[in-house]
């Protein structure tokens, strides 16, 4: 078995009544049963179903088919009935304009991209153009493998995901949870933080409904499936969050998240740094939880990860290699990655090659500055294009803004530069302020320089309304270097 849809089958023939997919129903005449479910065996058929669909449409063997992501099974029955006919997936984000949508469609309608490719996925594009990175059925099944061999996905887990599916960040997660016949729990966000803490009540999926519901909108030709009830068996949830849901729980629902203690097996953060005082209140609400900070990007995979949750809680820490990525740091300080979960090329590339395949990198050298640690961690000190030049001294925004999150008055923050007469550049932090707080630039420049080097305190403080950020919790740092 050497893709996910492989894996998919077999549990649908060995474990059929297993809970694959779990959905929240918006239904009001039912709203003590919150959730829906759908078996292995179920949801094998409805790939098969949808496959067989695709192909009377047309749709052949290395073909790129555009899909709009949605949080629920249709898109992931899509998903995989795609692989099963030899196409490749290229999710799109849900609302994306139908002009853009088209012109996507209409780019790669004529490509094929290499035999060994599965999906493309566009990178979010905060400091460029948005790129389409090709994985092959080898790089996501070594990227499942590393996840399974450093935080579990062993079932009966329940894997909770609030972020879209045609990122790497969220779509990542399914790869594991389906090579060991886990289950998905999809959720439209994190909005409704009830709902989130309901995903992980036990009580609320006792009397788990299929999905064959009007609320659903997925068809089905299965009576066996319409009419039965399923129960997940499991009390051990793990779900991935972004910087900005952390921080969003953090002040938003602590008490609540603390209540999650004993029923939270694993967190995985990662899209951004994770600023360390949100680490440690992580930490103590959630003692007994192992807290992974991972390195991973659409390129290279996902590569390394570290429990910070070791009594320790080292800042800016991404831990070990996993099983099938290898790490190094080149002459120039940058972090070198390789191994299998490096993607195949940029689309792009491999288009303007005419058609042909483009070159597997055996490495890929990342924008990202780091070093390795006696213990053999990887330990991330900032991004080429963001570090700021104070009178010759580098300066790291990310360590100002992790030291600035510590402050009790700051809800969020970005460090910029501005011009100086005297050191060239020198530092500003923009500030997001509790409610109720007032910017005291004295005070909080004080407690700062107890925490930093003098060349590290910014000079100017400026009151914000919002950090601009990407979806994934990233700061939009090419938005404050416009100005």
């Amino acid at each position: 078995m050497n893709t996910l849809e492989s894996y998919l089958r077999h549990h649908a023939a060995t474990q059929p009544d297993a809970v694959a997919i779990i959905l929240p129903v918006a239904s009001p005449s039912a709203p003590e049963e919150a959730f829906s479910a759908l078996t292995y065996s179920a949801l094998w058929q409805r790939v098969e179903e949808r496959a067989s669909e695709l192909h009377q449409q047309g749709v052949k063997a290395r073909q790129v088919v555009c899909v709009r992501t949605e949080q629920n099974a249709d898109f992931l029955v899509t998903y995989f009935a795609l692989h099963t006919l030899g196409a490749v997936a290229m999710p799109l984000e849900h609302d994306l304009p139908d002009d853009r949508f088209s012109d996507i469609v209409r780019r790669y309608e004529a490509f094929t991209p290499p035999p060994q490719v599965a999906d493309i996925l566009f990178t979010t594009g905060t400091t460029g153009q948005p790129k389409g990175v090709m994985l092959s059925h080898d790089a996501i099944m070594a990227d499942a493998e590393n996840l399974i061999g450093a935080m579990g996905f062993e079932p009966p887990l329940v894997f909770i995901i609030c972020g879209p599916l045609n990122h790497i960040g969220s779509l990542s997660k399914v790869w594991p949870v389906i090579r060991q016949g886990a289950s998905l729990c999809i959720l439209p966000g994190l909005k409704d933080l009830n709902l989130f803490f309901k995903a992980m009540d036990d009580e609320s999926s006792k009397n788990l409904r299929n999905l064959c519901n009007p609320c659903d909108q997925v068809p089905s030709t299965s009576s066996k499936v319409q009419s039965s009830k399923f129960k997940v068996q499991s009390t051990s949830y793990a779900t991935f969050l972004v910087p900005a849901s952390v921080r969003m729980l953090l002040q938003l629902a602590p008490r609540q998240l603390a209540e999650c203690a004993d029923r939270l097996s694993f967190i995985e953060s990662g899209a951004a740094a994770l600023p360390h005082a949100d680490m440690q209140k992580l930490c103590q609400l959630l003692p007994h939880t192992r807290l992974y900070n991972t390195y991973a990007s659409t390129e290279t995979g996902i590569i390394c990860t570290y429990n910070y949750n070791d009594g320790r809680c080292l800042p800016q820490c991404l831990g070990r290699p996993m099983l099938h990525a290898r790490v190094a740091i080149n002459d120039e300080g940058h972090i070198v990655c390789s191994g299998r979960t490096l993607m195949t090329g940029y689309a792009e590339a491999a288009i303007e090659l005419s058609e042909e395949a483009a070159k597997e990198p055996e490495r890929i050298v990342t924008a990202d500055l780091g070093f390795i640690d006696a213990e053999g961690m990887l330990h991330l000190t900032g991004r080429t294009g963001d570090v700021i030049n104070v009178g010759g001294f580098k300066v790291a925004p990310t360590e100002v803004e992790s030291a600035a999150m510590a402050h009790p008055d700051v809800a969020d923050c970005v460090c910029t530069a501005v011009a100086s007469p005297v050191t060239g550049q020198a530092l500003r932090l923009l500030v997001v302020l509790r409610e109720g707080c007032t910017l005291n630039r004295r005070a909080l420049a004080l407690f700062l320089s107890q925490r930093l080097e003098r060349h590290k305190v910014p000079l100017l403080y400026q009151q914000v309304e919002h950090i601009e950020r990407t979806f994934n919790g990233k700061i939009n740092r090419k938005y404050y270097y416009r100005g």
